[in-house]
């Protein structure tokens, strides 16, 4: 599957289980929901193309919306490590960075790079990336590797 379709299924799956599960139980009936569950197939497609290659002030507010709609809590968002493994953490991260943290933990910056929280610390040891001062990694420098790279099979 591709990078895009990749995404794509995520969302959907994120739609799924956050959304429209739950819609569909409050309202004891399918039939309501699949309407919306069809146009939520078609709009997510759109989304992913947004993310992936629309410029960089239309991915982010698409960030902005996709994060407030699908991880609505009322403290920052801190995704466990291996969501920054995932399409949507790829994106998010390749576009934004971090949206609430200037710097992250070993463990974080491994799953954002694809590497291992190991190879992160071999990065901060040789230079390669730089160390925050309040610890961590930060998160532009990450941004700025990815970028910088291609995806890799392991990190796409």
């Amino acid at each position: 599957m591709s990078e895009t379709g990749d995404l794509t299924g995520q969302l959907l799956r994120i739609l799924d289980n956050r959304l429209l599960d739950p819609l569909e139980i409050l309202l004891e009936d399918a039939h309501v929901v699949d309407d919306v569950r069809g146009l939520l197939r078609r709009r997510a497609a759109g989304w992913a193309r947004i993310l992936e290659t629309g410029d960089d002030a239309a991915a982010i507010r698409m960030i902005a919306r996709l994060i407030a709609t699908l991880y609505p809590d009322d403290r920052a968002f801190t995704p466990p490590v291996d969501w920054w493994r995932t399409p949507l953490g790829q994106i998010v991260v390749r576009r934004a960075g971090h949206p609430f943290a200037a710097s992250v933990s070993y463990a974080t910056a491994g799953a954002m790079l694809g590497i291992s929280r190991q190879g992160v610390h071999d990065l901060v040891r040789r230079g390669r990336l730089p160390r925050h001062p309040d610890g961590g990694v930060p998160v532009d420098a990450i941004r700025d590797r990815l970028r910088n790279s291609p995806p890799t099979e392991e990190s796409s």
